[in-house]
């Protein structure tokens, strides 16, 4: 079957390698959609970050580069291991893209994104979205029921930032802030928006900013080069200062940005995958109490997610500009997004 494989920074192949096993316990998804992630152009710029190097076998999957990637993806299953018997061949499913211990408790209320050695399928081995298919335990797959599959590869990051607000304590009628409208902090301001808040964004992109009033998940669209963000936001919300904020791009002036905007005592979260040790200017944390915490993926959140979908509160239809072949991945995909990101929000791949 195809698949691409990291082999090193900016080298990434479409290869043909084996089609993986069924095992017991397991369920074999042919792919429909797979999503290039922001951590996939850290991989191909800066990697290797999760991606096991060569030679240094990730503990748990036991493998090392080339790995083959992608962890935003759909599919239908196509065949069911010994044991499964809750999904049936033809089910439209969603994948949980975890690499983790089998011992580790993954039931609800559980913070198993924190596990010793947690890594993702598609960075740490055992297969990935960008292949035609794969074989995947059957606690990380989910049923989408009538869900599009190409809606359903969004599902993922959706869940990142489903996470996100959990971490942030919000709640429905609360201000909140989102640095950048990339993928995930669009994503993120759709289930801010679908549970009640008023979304305020700050992006530089033409394009993004566009697309953020177009879906209608933000009430506000600042951009930073027209003055400041922090006195547009104060008096957004009558001279007090957003009340949650979330760093979803990676850039230190937007961190600093964020810090300057928030009330006192404000929880700012950190969404984004820092491929650099940030220069922030810290005083304002300080001086304004504010608590600053972290984010990784999600634990628990795809039937919430899914269910925002499914209930019509979250539309993934409009975040999704582009379908490419595996073919043109790294030509249509990953050099796009390096060099014309303002042009595209979400670019969806098929195997």
């Amino acid at each position: 079957m195809r698949a691409a494989r990291w082999h090193g920074r900016e080298d990434i192949r479409v290869e043909d390698i084996p089609e993986p096993e069924l095992r017991p316990g397991h369920v074999a998804i042919d792919v429909a959609w797979c999503g290039i992630c922001g951590s996939d152009l850290h991989e191909y710029l800066e990697g290797p970050i999760f991606i096991p190097p060569a030679g240094h076998p990730h503990p748990v999957s036991g493998e090392s580069a080339p790995i083959t990637m992608g962890h935003e993806f759909s599919g239908t299953v196509s065949a069911l291991g010994e044991g499964v018997t809750d999904l049936a061949v033809g089910d439209s499913v969603v994948v949980e893209p975890y690499v983790i211990a089998d011992g580790v408790d993954t039931t609800p209320g559980q913070s198993y994104q924190l596990s010793k050695d947690m890594n993702f399928i598609g960075l740490g081995g055992r297969g990935g979205g960008l292949s035609e298919k794969v074989v995947v335990a059957r606690r990380w797959v989910h049923p989408v029921g009538d869900i599009p599959l190409d809606q359903a590869a969004l599902i993922e990051p959706l869940a990142v930032g489903h996470h996100a607000y959990r971490r942030s304590g919000a709640v429905a009628g609360d201000g909140a802030l989102i640095g950048g409208a990339g993928p995930i902090g669009l994503l993120l301001a759709a289930v801010l928006t679908a549970e009640g808040l008023t979304v305020v964004v700050t992006e530089v992109s033409a394009a993004r900013k566009a697309k953020a009033r177009e879906t209608g998940v933000a009430a506000h669209v600042l951009d930073p080069t027209e003055g400041s963000v922090g006195d547009r936001v104060r008096e957004l919300t009558g001279g007090r200062g957003a009340d949650v904020a979330f760093e979803c791009s990676s850039v230190d002036a937007v961190l600093d940005t964020l810090l300057d905007a928030v009330k006192p005592t404000a929880v700012v979260v950190n969404v984004s995958i820092w491929g650099h040790r940030p220069a922030v200017d810290l005083q304002k944390l300080v001086l304004k109490e504010i608590d600053l915490r972290g984010t990784i993926a999600y634990a628990g959140d795809h039937p919430a997610t899914i269910e925002l979908v499914r209930s019509g509160k979250v539309d993934l239809a409009p975040f999704i500009t582009a379908r490419i072949d595996l073919g043109d991945l790294v030509e249509q995909g990953f050099q796009t997004l390096v060099h014309h990101n303002d042009t595209q929000v979400k670019i969806l791949v098929h195997p």
